[in-house]
């Protein structure tokens, strides 16, 4: 009795390095639609090119996802989003505000939502992301706040789950990732105020166990040293204004060869909440001290003066990233790769060094 001609059987993909769709279709030489065809059974190829796709996954040891395959062929109708912070604190950080707007821009057009949690810890989003997926609540995630050895990237691996990491590729674990070049705008950062003349400039950063937290403080380290400059001082926070506050308080009760007269912070919450220190301790800005904010929200511009900042494209990179996601689901999409690196916009509260 004759039977049809069967797909041979395929080991379970490696977990490193992570072999995908485009993988295969460049080692058999065509389209990532080809490579689905072949796989889902579909008319339009020929004999010899199924074959040379099956060969080529064989030796790639690859596998289709089974659960992206069905997705493929469904609507995507919820995205999950879960955030490790405060309530309070996101709801008044414009970061998230603006990422989040991004996101919804695209989701909107696809007719599709958005599923926000907030969480405590990582161990319970990786709880929560398990819950949505095995549950079927939502057909991919972004993950967002990334550490180092981030528990998440080996959960989402084993569940199989479609997501994008919002995050710098040393951090993702090969997960399909988006990012900015955190270290090239900090180093642009220390060099603009070093060529103003700044020799003491501190930061006031994020959570050391932040991923780019860490990468943000050695680069802020290493171009301070590259330039030579003297008294560098690095504050770890809670992203806060208030303890944006509390930094810049410190760092201006200095003496007068310790205090800095610059100072760069992670986020404009900070910036503006250390525009109003200044103010309280007579510390004029810019004639006594420098200000420049990360990130470059309306609140920049409605101080007095107005506030120098690292600027970019914050719902432009949330619609990056779930766009990405689309693609990461259905197979199609371009893989990890960068947004633009933010970009000085300088304004009132950077000058010359006194």
């Amino acid at each position: 009795m004759s039977t049809s001609p069967t797909p041979p059987p395929l080991p379970p993909p490696p977990s490193t390095p992570r072999v995908t769709i485009k993988d295969v279709a460049a080692r058999a030489g065509v389209s990532k639609g080809a490579v689905s065809l072949a796989f889902n059974r579909k008319p339009g190829l020929a004999d010899a090119t199924r074959d040379r796709i099956f060969a080529a996954a064989r030796e790639l040891g690859w596998a289709p996802n089974l659960a992206a395959r069905s997705l493929s062929r469904q609507r995507v109708d919820v995205v999950g989003l879960a955030v490790c912070r405060p309530a309070k604190l996101l709801g008044l950080e414009p970061f998230y505000m603006e990422f989040i707007s991004g996101v919804e821009s695209v989701l909107t057009e696809r007719s599709c939502s958005l599923l926000l949690r907030l969480v405590r810890n990582l161990e319970e989003e990786v709880g929560l992301q398990d819950a949505w997926w095995r549950g079927r609540q939502v057909s991919g995630s972004i993950l967002v706040d990334f550490r180092a050895d981030d528990p998440r990237v080996t959960a989402v691996g084993r569940l199989g789950m479609p997501v994008v990491a919002v995050g710098h590729p040393s951090l993702t674990g090969g997960l399909t990732s988006v990012w900015t070049d955190d270290a090239t705008a900090v180093t642009e950062a220390v060099r603009y105020l070093a060529a103003l003349g700044h020799r003491r400039v501190a930061r006031v950063g994020g959570a050391v166990s932040l991923g780019h937290s860490a990468l943000r403080t050695a680069a802020f380290e290493g171009a301070a040293g590259s330039l030579g400059l003297a008294r560098v001082r690095q504050v770890a926070t809670d992203f806060s204004g208030e303890a944006g506050a509390r930094a810049t308080r410190a760092l201006l009760t200095g003496a007068g060869g310790d205090r800095p007269t610059a100072i760069v912070y992670d986020n404009d919450i900070m910036a503006v909440a250390g525009l109003s220190v200044a103010a309280e301790m007579g510390v004029r800005v810019p004639e006594d001290v420098s200000l420049l904010a990360w990130d470059d929200s309306q609140l920049c511009r409605l101080t007095r003066p107005t506030l120098s900042a690292m600027s970019h494209d914050v719902h432009g990179f949330g619609a990056e990233v779930a766009r990405t996601l689309f693609g990461v689901i259905t197979g199609e999409g371009e893989g990890s790769h960068p947004v633009p690196t933010p970009v000085l916009v300088p304004r009132g509260s950077t000058a010359p060094a006194p």
